[in-house]
C-alpha cells in the first residue's frame, strides 16, 4: 500500500509519460493513510471452527454509490483441515445476517459482539472433506478511519463508492476468514448497480449485462488472493485502456477514472506501461500475466494495492510505482505477519527508488539522500513491526517503509547485484511461497543460497536491532602509496553494539580516483592497502549504499589508534561548528584557545557524540578546540574565517 503525495520525476524524455517533480513526502503519505485502517488485532488459526483452508469465494452483492449499504450473498467452499462441526468466518457486528445456508438448507448460526459468525455444521466434517456455505446478508458496513467500506462525490458530484481492507476491514463488509495464511484460490465477484455506473475488481470482467436500469457486472479472478486484496469500486467511470508490453507478455491494463482528468490517468498509464516491465525485467514475470493490471480511481488520499486492480486517490508517478510493485511483494508474496510488513512495503519503497535508478537516474542519488536523512532523523527503531496493534508503529514511514527499503539496498550491496536479485527471484518463485505468504526468514534463506553468506549476523543487527552507524575514518599515506586507515563506529542506539559491515572508502585527488572497501568487523580496525596515485582526499559510502549518519574522512600526519580523532565541521567555520566526541569518560572539558595560547572559551561537554557550538563571537583566526576527559585527551585546530 502507498503513502501519498508525488515522488520521482521530470520524465520528459520518456514517451507517454507523466511528468511530476520529485516529492518523497509520497512514502509518508502512503504509510499515514495505510495506518489510518488499522482494526483489530491478527486472529489465529489455532481457535475452534478455523481448521479449514479456503478454496473459493463467489460473491454477490449489490451496491449502489448513492447510497451506503450492502446486500447479497457470498458462498465459501472450503476444506476441513481438521474434523470441523462448526465454522466461524469475521463479520462485523453492526451487518445483519439473514440466513446461512448449508448444503441448500437453512443452518444455525450465531453472530454477535467480536464480529464473529458462528455457524453450525451438521455431524462433523473429517479432515481433507471438501464442503461449501452460503451467507446472506445486507447493512450498513460501520466506518473506520477513512473506512473500508467507502462512499463519496467525484469532483463533479457523481456518489461513488469504494473498499480498503488492509489490514484487517474485509468483516467490515463480507464474510470472510481474516487469515494471512490462507488465501483464497480463486474469487467471482457479481455486482448489480444502477446504471449508468461501472463496476471494477479482481481479475477480467467477464460479462456485462444491462438491464432496463442496472447493470451486472461479472469479475473473475483466478489467482490465490489474500482477504484485504479483494475490492470492489463503483462509480460512473471513464474506462481507458492499453497494453503494455513486458517480455514475451502483452498485459491488458485497464484504468477506472473520475471524469474530472481521464487525461492524467491516460498519462499515468503511460507510467506503468515503463514501470511494470522494468520491474518484471528485475524480479520475474509479472505474477498475474494471465488476467490483467488496472486502476480503479477512489476518494481516498493515497492507494492500495488491490491484486490486479489497484486503487487510485489521484495520479502520480511515485504512487504508480509504488503499487505495481505490490504486485509481486505483497500480493504474489504476501507478509505472512503484520510484524513483517516490510516485506511488503520495504520493497515496494525500494522499488520506487529503482525506477529512478534504472530509468531516470539523474533522481537516484536524491533518492537515497532523502530516504537517508529521514530514517537518521530518530536513533532508534527496528525493521521489524514490534507493536502489530499500534497503527502509527505498524504503517511507520520511517522505519517499515524507508528503512524497509534501506535494508533490502544494504542487503543488495553486501550479496552482490546478481545474488541480490537472484535471491528476490528465487523467493518470489519458491513453492512454497509464490502466490501464498511468507515470513522474514524466507526471505534471507533463498539470499543465502545465492549469495553464499551467512546473513544471521547482518539481520540481527538490521532487522532486529535499532539505529544505525556512523563513521569516522583516519587516514594517512606514505611512499610508494601506502596508505593506512583506522576506521571508527559509533551505533545510535544501544540494541546494537556494532554494525559489522564492508565499508566502501573512495579516495581521490584532480587527476585519479578509486574506491576501497573495507571489511569492518571491529570500532578502530586498522588497514593497510596501496593507492595507485597520491590522494589528498577521502569519502566514506560515496555512492550511499550503506545507512549512516553524518560521516567524517580525516587526512592526518600520523595516526593515534588507540580512539578516534576529534573531528570539526565545516573547518574553515563561520557561526557554528559541530564536533565530534569520541567517548572519554562520560563529560569532558572543553577549551578553546587562540593562536596566542589564550583562552577564549570554557564549556562542559557530554562525549561519545556530535555537539554543535556557536563560534560566532570568535574573531577569524586560527585557533585549537582541545577536549579534556577522564580518560585522556584529543585536541584539533579550527579556522574562524
Amino acid at each position: 500500500m502507498r503513502l501519498p503525495t508525488s515522488f520521482l520525476i521530470a520524465l520528459a524524455a520518456l514517451p507517454a509519460t507523466a511528468q511530476y517533480a520529485f516529492d518523497h513526502a509520497i512514502i509518508d503519505d502512503i504509510a499515514w493513510h495505510e495506518g489510518r485502517h488499522w482494526h483489530a488485532a491478527e486472529r489465529g488459526n489455532g481457535l475452534p471452527g478455523r481448521g479449514f483452508d479456503v478454496k473459493y469465494m463467489r460473491a454477490e452483492w449489490s451496491l449502489d454509490p448513492a447510497v451506503r449499504q450492502i446486500s447479497g450473498s457470498v458462498t465459501t467452499w472450503f476444506v476441513a483441515t481438521a474434523e470441523l462441526d462448526s465454522l466461524v468466518l469475521d463479520l462485523s457486528d453492526t451487518l445483519v445476517v439473514d440466513e446461512v445456508r448449508w448444503h441448500g438448507d437453512p443452518a444455525g448460526w450465531t453472530h454477535g459482539a467480536g464480529d464473529v459468525l458462528g455457524v453450525d455444521i451438521p455431524g462433523a466434517l473429517p479432515p481433507g472433506m471438501l464442503d461449501s456455505i452460503t451467507v446472506t446478508y445486507h447493512g450498513v458496513p460501520r466506518s473506520t478511519g477513512f473506512g473500508s467500506f467507502g462512499t463519496g462525490t467525484q469532483p463533479n458530484g457523481s456518489p461513488a463508492l469504494w473498499t480498503l481492507s488492509q489490514p484487517y476491514g474485509a468483516k467490515d463488509w463480507w464474510p470472510a476468514k481474516q487469515d494471512l495464511d490462507d488465501k483464497i484460490d480463486s474469487i467471482d465477484v457479481i455486482v448489480t448497480t444502477p446504471q449508468p455506473y461501472r463496476v471494477a475488481s479482481n481479475g477480467l470482467l467477464i460479462a456485462e449485462n444491462v438491464g432496463n436500469a442496472s447493470t451486472v457486472f461479472h469479475w473473475r479472478h483466478r489467482y490465490p488472493v489474500a482477504y484485504y486484496l479483494i475490492s470492489v469500486a463503483v462509480a460512473d467511470y471513464v474506462v481507458l485502456q492499453r497494453d503494455i508490453i513486458a517480455g514475451a507478455d502483452t498485459i491488458p491494463m485497464v484504468t477506472y477514472s473520475y471524469y474530472d482528468n481521464p487525461a492524467m490517468a491516460e498519462l499515468n498509464a503511460g507510467d506503468v506501461a515503463l514501470q511494470l516491465p522494468l520491474f518484471a525485467q528485475l524480479f520475474g514475470r509479472y505474477p498475474f500475466a494471465r488476467e490483467k493490471y488496472g486502476h480503479a480511481q477512489f476518494g481516498w488520499g493515497g492507494g492500495m494495492e488491490h491484486q490486479t486492480m489497484t486503487s487510485m486517490g489521484g495520479w502520480s508517478y511515485g504512487l504508480a510505482a509504488h503499487e505495481v510493485a505490490h504486485q509481486w511483494f505483497g500480493n504474489k508474496v504476501t507478509c505472512g505477519s503484520w510484524e513483517d510488513i516490510w516485506l511488503n512495503e520495504g520493497f515496494a519503497t525500494y522499488m520506487q527508488g529503482l525506477t529512478a535508478e534504472y530509468l531516470v537516474p539523474q533522481y537516484w542519488r536524491e533518492y537515497l539522500e532523502t530516504n537517508r536523512a529521514i530514517i537518521t532523523s530518530d536513533p532508534g527503531g527496528s525493521v521489524r513491526c514490534t507493536d502489530t496493534t499500534t497503527i502509527a508503529r505498524l504503517f511507520n514511514s520511517r522505519l517499515s517503509y524507508r528503512k524497509g527499503a534501506a535494508l533490502l539496498h544494504m542487503l543488495r550491496w553486501v550479496c552482490g547485484d546478481s545474488a541480490f536479485f537472484g535471491g528476490c527471484r528465487n523467493y518470489l518463485d519458491d513453492p512454497q511461497l509464490a502466490y501464498a505468504s511468507a515470513r522474514t526468514g524466507d526471505l534471507v534463506a533463498h539470499l543465502e543460497a545465492t549469495s553464499g553468506r551467512d546473513l544471521s549476523g547482518f539481520m540481527a543487527d538490521w532487522f532486529v536491532g535499532e539505529g544505525y552507524p556512523t563513521y569516522t575514518l583516519q587516514w594517512t599515506q606514505g611512499q610508494g602509496g601506502i596508505t593506512q586507515a583506522l576506521l571508527f563506529q559509533s551505533p545510535s542506539h544501544p540494541s546494537v553494539d556494532f554494525f559489522e559491515m564492508p565499508v566502501p572508502v573512495r579516495f581521490w585527488n584532480s587527476d585519479a580516483d578509486t574506491t576501497v572497501v573495507l571489511d569492518h568487523t571491529f570500532s578502530g580496525q586498522s588497514f593497510a592497502f596501496t593507492l595507485p596515485f597520491a590522494a589528498d582526499s577521502a569519502e566514506v559510502d560515496p555512492d550511499l549504499w550503506l545507512l549512516s549518519g553524518q560521516n567524517i574522512a580525516t587526512h592526518a600526519s600520523s595516526m593515534d589508534g588507540t580512539r578516534p580523532p576529534l573531528v570539526l565541521w565545516p573547518n574553515p567555520a563561520a557561526g557554528r561548528v559541530t564536533l565530534r566526541i569520541p567517548p572519554l569518560g562520560g563529560t569532558a572539558d572543553l577549551v578553546i584557545v587562540d593562536a596566542y595560547g589564550r583562552t577564549v572559551h570554557v564549556g562542559r561537554i557530554t562525549t561519545g557524540m556530535d555537539r554543535t557550538l556557536d563560534v560566532g563571537t570568535l574573531t577569524p583566526g586560527h585557533y585549537t578546540v582541545i577536549v579534556r576527559g577522564d580518560s585522556g585527551a584529543l585536541q584539533a585546530p579550527l579556522i574562524i574565517q
